[in-house]
């Protein structure tokens, strides 16, 4: 998979695919169905796949600190774009520049100069250009005018509703891995390397693994039951924190892991912590005597609940 940043990074060898555009926030079922035609209709015409990113989402550019927040980061939708076999991800900068294109130079700029993209798949909510003026219609007006086709992916529903990047965020946060791990075809999870911390843990007999998570905002808080990917062959198990450490006057989302039969050290690793279950809302503690009886009840359910999910 070749991952093209910007624009301007686009050569001649590029023109001529199959492509999407589209935040694409967690890959969710929606999305891989719109990903699947794409790949489908590349296949046929012996063309490469290609997806369009944009970064920031255009939504964190325009509401800024108010924006939902993230399912996954730009790494993490790559990882997952590449084990769908998508050939190239084209990833934009969403800038002034971008912002203030109408549909129609959004559409000359993007997909007749730089993509010379012959299908455009498009999902049924998808609108573009300044005010977010242009739809399909104006689409397959110049796709006829240009020379590409556009094709709209079918609605994809469960349980009689549409499956999208908003409805994932409200069942992380009534903390329902069940419908999550049923939207998005796979467990939740939040990806990071491991960096060191301030060691707290270890004072209380709970050494914790610390991701550095790269993100303004996550969409779930609370202590989890999980397992830990990229440090051992299988799964390894653990109870973890998602919150800002309010004991500690945090701010900033943290994500620590508390991890079971596992003492190897494991600083700078990436890794991958999938959520299976949640154990509790954050809570604050006016000691860390405290904290330490609460994470001890904490690690004993999670124990309990990891070991009724084998």
């Amino acid at each position: 998979m070749e991952l093209i940043r910007g624009l301007h990074n686009l050569r001649s060898r590029h023109r001529g695919c199959v492509a999407t555009i589209g935040t694409f926030d967690g890959l969710h079922l929606g999305h891989q169905a719109i990903i699947d035609l794409v790949l489908a209709q590349a296949a046929m015409r012996a063309i490469p796949a290609l997806v369009t990113l944009f970064e920031p989402q255009p939504r964190e550019y325009f509401q800024r600190a108010s924006a939902p927040a993230r399912l996954t980061r730009l790494r993490e939708k790559c990882e997952l774009l590449r084990d769908q076999r998508i050939d190239r991800i084209l990833c934009v900068r969403f800038d002034d520049a971008l912002a203030a294109l109408d549909a129609e130079a959004f559409v000359r700029t993007l997909l007749i100069d730089g993509l010379g993209v012959a299908l455009l798949v498009v999902g049924d909510d998808f609108r573009f250009g300044r005010n977010r003026a242009g739809n399909t219609a104006l689409l397959r007006r110049m796709g006829s005018e240009h020379g590409f086709e556009v094709m709209r992916a079918p609605t994809f529903c469960m349980d009689g509703e549409r499956v999208s990047s908003t409805r994932v965020r409200e069942a992380l946060g009534r903390g329902d891995f069940a419908v999550v791990r049923r939207l998005l075809g796979r467990r939740f999870g939040l990806s990071g390397r491991v960096i060191h911390g301030d060691r707290r843990g270890r004072t209380i007999g709970y050494p914790t693994a610390n991701v550095d998570l790269h993100r303004r905002a996550v969409p779930l808080t609370g202590i989890f039951a999980v397992h830990v990917l990229g440090l051992a062959p299988a799964p390894v198990s653990g109870v973890a924190y998602v919150g800002t450490r309010p004991i500690v006057n945090g701010t900033r989302p943290l994500l620590e892991v508390h991890l079971f039969d596992y003492a190897a050290d494991c600083y700078g690793r990436h890794i991958r912590v999938e959520f299976l279950a949640k154990i509790r809302d954050e809570m604050h503690f006016d000691s860390f005597e405290a904290m330490r009886a609460q994470i001890d009840v904490d690690a004993a359910r999670a124990r309990a609940v990891l070991a009724a999910a084998r």
